[in-house]
């Protein structure tokens, strides 16, 4: 299974083209992060804590399990933020990933 989610109503809303970690990824015009993310694959995020795979736990933006991360490193809540046309999204933190923290 390449996704966590599918889509079975609301198809008619405009196409909305994002990148999810360096990959295209479609989503619908009013979806928020999480529900494109998901319908793009099999997680939300991993957890920097441990081995967990993360695909949210409120959904309503009052706890940190959705964070997802802009090409330029702003944190955004996916269960509330929408998608927008051209957004690079990043779903692992960038401070885990940087190469020169030593």
């Amino acid at each position: 299974m390449s996704q966590r989610f599918v889509r079975l109503g609301e198809a008619n809303r405009k196409p909305v083209r994002i990148t999810i970690d360096g990959r295209p990824a479609d989503a619908l015009e009013g979806d928020t992060l999480m529900v494109a993310v998901l319908n793009n694959a099999c997680q939300l995020r991993e957890s920097e804590f441990g081995d967990g795979k993360r695909a949210g736990f409120c959904l309503m933006g009052a706890c940190q399990d959705c964070w997802v991360w802009t090409a330029s490193g702003e944190r955004l809540r996916a269960c509330t933020t929408v998608v927008g046309e051209g957004m690079h999204i990043i779903t692992k933190q960038p401070e885990a990933t940087w190469p020169n923290l030593v």
